[in-house]
């Protein structure tokens, strides 16, 4: 399927079959990848503007993030050391490191900036092969919609499972193109971003993915706002002036269907070690 970059170049790139049934890869994968993420959109929700939209997009990110605390607290515990892996401006980070011990990593240098200002008690890793972290010291590992992004997924899956305990989890959030949405939207999902998102998975594709001799899928949960979201954006992409509209009520027939059969928009996949 050939699939336009809606978000910021233009440009149409191809996702193809890989040897694993229901993972697809973007094609051919830019060189100079870095350059599509050169967007202040980006970062620009993570600047106050005090504006209605802001003010309700920062009320539907807060119930993300206690959402998503609530997942570490039920698997882990608390006063644990947890690393989010591709931190963004650091929203996760600061919002649990009172109760955790925080560590973030993230390549992209603005986001870095925000994140560190923002947070006083996390460590932000300048490395990403986490030489600074000690083998075996982590109890939990998050990566919220970035393990699409990784194009060696293998060796850092391998990084990982070195740098978790015996015990410890690996918490993977990625999109999940078998969906409702992903299959109405088509080549106007934006959960494709391409050629930022290299990879596509589904359901099917991350458990022949993930359950190895090394891990184990324990739970999978939803990320009930991303078929919203998702579905506004795809609308937006399609030049529907109601996209807010329409792509709110896509968004709960998605989630509605996804309640009887698993396929939600986004997915998060709760890994341990095998």
């Amino acid at each position: 399927m050939k699939i336009k970059d809606h978000f910021l170049s233009k440009k149409e790139f191809s996702i193809i079959e890989t040897d694993i049934e229901g993972i697809f890869k973007t094609s051919p994968l830019p060189q100079n990848l870095n350059k599509y993420y050169e967007s202040r959109d980006y970062i620009s929700h993570h600047q106050d503007s005090g504006s209605i939209k802001e003010k309700i997009y920062k009320f539907l990110q807060r119930f993300n993030l206690n959402y998503k605390r609530n997942i570490l607290a039920a698997e882990a515990g608390i006063h644990l050391k947890v690393l989010d892996y591709g931190c963004g401006a650091g929203e996760f980070v600061k919002f649990i490191e009172n109760e955790y011990t925080t560590f973030g990593f993230e390549p992209n240098e603005h986001a870095r900036n925000f994140a560190q200002k923002k947070s006083n008690k996390t460590t932000f890793l300048t490395k990403p092969d986490l030489s600074e972290i000690e083998d075996g010291s982590l109890d939990i590992i998050t990566l919220w919609h970035v393990f699409e992004h990784i194009e060696d997924r293998d060796f850092y899956l391998n990084l990982f499972y070195k740098k978790l305990k015996p015990e410890g989890v690996l918490i993977i959030a990625v999109p999940n193109y078998t969906s409702y949405d992903g299959q109405k939207y088509k080549e106007f999902w934006a959960a494709y971003d391409v050629p930022r998102h290299i990879w596509h998975y589904s359901r099917n594709g991350m458990q022949r993915l993930i359950n190895t001799t090394q891990w184990k899928i324990k739970k999978i949960k939803p990320l009930l706002l991303d078929a919203y979201y998702i579905s506004m954006l795809s609308e937006k992409y399609k030049k529907n002036p109601l996209f807010w509209l329409k792509g709110f009520i896509v968004g709960a027939i998605s989630n509605y269907k996804a309640v009887k059969n698993g396929e939600f928009s986004s997915l998060v996949y709760i890994i341990g070690k095998s």
